[in-house]
């Protein structure tokens, strides 16, 4: 699957340029909305990681991804202490982690002595009140309930390996490096070098992720999960073991934050701190799986696809757009029942209304396919993709 990922650039521009370019548009998403998945993706599998192996819904997760995209905009303009404004982007990201990382341990230690539903309720309480705090705080802009944005002559964000500048890229819309003639043959456009750079902070991620997760410590998380009266009987402390795994997700939720921060160089309250963001999380891990990791980005691929798809205007095109322009004006301007023509039904149903038919959408998920598209996907399989492709080529040989 990460192959996907890697190969979706090229794939997008050849059916972009074949015969079928018009439908691809309007179906795909483009590589922009590709990189927007990949960092919140980031987001919603540390999500996962609290919320789906120990079973405890952090509601309050923005709180950290917030604190990352703050942490990397004050940073770079000069605004942490210590902190000088030059400071490369690959430690900012470590920096904004262990930010986030210290502010998970300091809201865990107090949530983790409740349960259920009620630690659900602390942790959206003290994001909330993160979010006031921010959206009032002069100390991070003039206006910060607009947000604030990198000031200075200071160019892209740079990711790849710290002091050898011939193996760094800068990210951002309209600051990221081009590419041209790589390999004799290769050549990327900026918003190409930012999907795969910071798709390589992401993959990087998840792999610690997994690891921790197939490590002794991640069996205990899922002991917790499964049944938490049984591992504290047996001798595990649950306590500091929910905290360490939500210092971890904390984290991890902190560098998807610093990310975001680093690509579109501004931050703002309603983008990070506020509560929907964890929701839309909630949502990713939803459709894609609980307790499957990876399975959140899928979930947020799958959000992003339709949200666009349904869109008015999308950024890679949209059904609307679509119509508009290629059924034929005789075709639109045909009546169906009641002096309603097919332009007029296709308005009604399509402009404006893709909350809607998300809502929609959900709401079938949570009923007819209750362990989202990866846990689903598992279920038949018996197990992950890849230990079932380990079995399909041992039969075969």
């Amino acid at each position: 699957m990460i192959v996907l990922f890697a190969l979706y650039p090229g794939i997008h521009t050849l059916l972009t340029i074949s015969p079928v370019g018009a439908e691809a548009v309007a179906l795909l998403p483009d590589v922009e909305t590709m990189t927007a998945v990949l960092y919140f993706g980031l987001f919603a599998m540390s999500f996962d990681f609290i919320s789906g192996y120990t079973g405890y819904l952090s509601f309050g997760h923005a709180a950290f991804y917030g604190a990352g995209a703050y942490f990397v905009v004050l940073a770079a303009n000069g605004k942490i202490p210590l902190v000088p404004a030059g400071t490369s982007f690959m430690l900012l990201l470590v920096l904004a982690g262990l930010a986030a990382l210290v502010l998970a341990i300091a809201i865990g230690a107090v949530s983790f002595r409740l349960s259920g539903v009620y630690f659900a309720m602390i942790t959206l309480g003290f994001s909330q009140v993160l979010y006031v705090f921010v959206r009032g705080w002069n100390y991070v802009g003039s206006n910060p309930r607009d947000g604030v944005f990198v000031t200075g002559e200071r160019g892209g964000f740079e990711i790849g390996v710290p002091f050898i500048d011939s193996l760094n890229v800068a990210i951002g819309q309209l600051t990221g490096d081009e590419i041209e003639g790589l390999l004799g043959a290769i050549s990327l456009s900026a918003g190409e070098v930012s999907y795969y750079a910071i798709g390589g902070v992401v993959v990087v991620c998840y792999l610690a992720m997994q690891r921790i997760l197939h490590s002794p410590f991640g069996r205990v998380m899922v002991a917790i999960r499964e049944n938490e009266e049984r591992a504290r009987a047996v001798g595990y402390d649950t306590f500091r073991y929910k905290l360490a795994a939500f210092a971890v997700s904390g984290f991890f939720a902190g560098i998807a934050g610093a990310l975001f921060a680093g690509f579109q160089r501004s931050v703002t309250p309603d983008d990070t701190f506020y509560f929907l963001v964890a929701g839309d999380a909630l949502l990713a891990s939803i459709i894609g799986g609980f307790g499957t990791l990876v399975g959140p980005l899928y979930g947020r691929l799958f959000d992003e696809s339709v949200r666009e798809f349904l869109s008015t205007a999308g950024a890679g095109g949209g059904l609307l757009p679509y119509l508009r322009e290629h059924v034929p004006a005789d075709v639109l301007a045909t009546e169906l029942v009641g002096g309603v023509t097919v332009q007029g039904a296709i308005e009604a149903f399509l402009n404006g209304h893709a909350s809607l038919y998300l809502g929609l959408l959900f709401v079938l998920f949570v009923l007819y396919v209750p362990n989202g598209l990866l846990g689903t996907l598992r279920n038949r399989l018996g197990g992950t993709v890849a230990s079932w492709t380990a079995r399909q080529l041992e039969r075969r040989r």
